[in-house]
Formats: C-alpha cells, sequence, structure tokens
C-alpha cells in the first residue's frame, strides 16, 4: 500500500490489533480526516494467516497515515508523539478532551490515548514564548509549563508577562 499515493515519507503507526478503529477514531476527530482504504494482506505473514493482517490508510488533517494490525511486536511509547498544535484554549481543549477519551493525562501538555499513541496539545505560541531572548521570560514559561498537565493558555501568558 506504500505505493498507492505520491507521498514520499509519511507515519506509520503498527497496532496490535485496533488500526482500524483508531485510524477512524482520529479522523472523527480532526477536520479534513477520512479513513481512505482498510485492506486485509492477501497472504501469510509473520503476523497471522493471510486477511487477519489489515492495512488502513488515512487522512489527519489532510495528511496522510497509514496503520497495520499486525499482533503484539513493540509498544508505542514517548519516543515518538504526536503533536497538535492549537490556535487557542477552545482549540486546545476540544482536541485534548478527544484524544483522552479512554486514554490518561500526563505532564506538560502530553496525553497516551486509549491505543497507547502520546500526543501533545500545545499552543502555537508556546514554543516562541520558550525561545524567547529574553531568557528570564523563556524560563519563567518553562517552569509554569512543568506545573500543568493539560496546557493553560493564560497562566502561561502571565508567567511571560512576569504576573
Amino acid at each position: 500500500m506504500a505505493s498507492t499515493r505520491g507521498d514520499k515519507i509519511f507515519p506509520h503507526f503498527w497496532f496490535t490489533k485496533e488500526a482500524e478503529e483508531a485510524a477512524r477514531f482520529y479522523a472523527s476527530i480532526f477536520p479534513d480526516s477520512r479513513v481512505d482504504r482498510v485492506a486485509a494482506l492477501p497472504v501469510d505473514s509473520p503476523s497471522g494467516p493471510a486477511g487477519s493482517v489489515k492495512m488502513v490508510d488515512f487522512m489527519l488533517f489532510g495528511k496522510r497515515f497509514q496503520a497495520i494490525s499486525a499482533g503484539p511486536l513493540d509498544p508505542f511509547n514517548h519516543a515518538i508523539s504526536m503533536v497538535v498544535v492549537c490556535e487557542d484554549q477552545a482549540e486546545l481543549d476540544r482536541y485534548w478532551s478527544a484524544l483522552l477519551q479512554g486514554g490518561k493525562e500526563e505532564q506538560c501538555g502530553w496525553l497516551r490515548d486509549r491505543y497507547g499513541v502520546s500526543w501533545q496539545v500545545v499552543p502555537r505560541i508556546l514554543d516562541d514564548m520558550l525561545a524567547d531572548s529574553d531568557v528570564a521570560r523563556g524560563k519563567r514559561v518553562g517552569e509554569a509549563m512543568l506545573k500543568m498537565v493539560k496546557i493553560d493558555i493564560s497562566k502561561l501568558k502571565a508567567a511571560y508577562e512576569g504576573r
């Protein structure tokens, strides 16, 4: 399925058995998202007999993704995460709540969804605040962020402004 579109690079997720379910869940959350194709591998593989391994092509925010349901291999971990950049608190809250359904909150805007995938739900302004040429401002923002689970933009702005 890798050659079905002209994309040269795209993320691929290995799920134990929930690739289609996860793709449909993610597509229900983000605009310009859909599941394009679900196909069973027509041959026996190390992961199972013909028809038991499913490959899923899907789009999130108009970007291509692929997933496979191929049995247990390596669990998802924090080494790779999906970052959702938000324009305001309402958008951040909406994505946080949707992705968290059945998942687990973590520190600093991170969460682990019900499938074990790590997500960072962060405001667009965070990177600029942390990288401000005024090191004290960046430090205050970093310290404030480290105390948060879900990011609170108003608290980051207060820290940035020294309030």
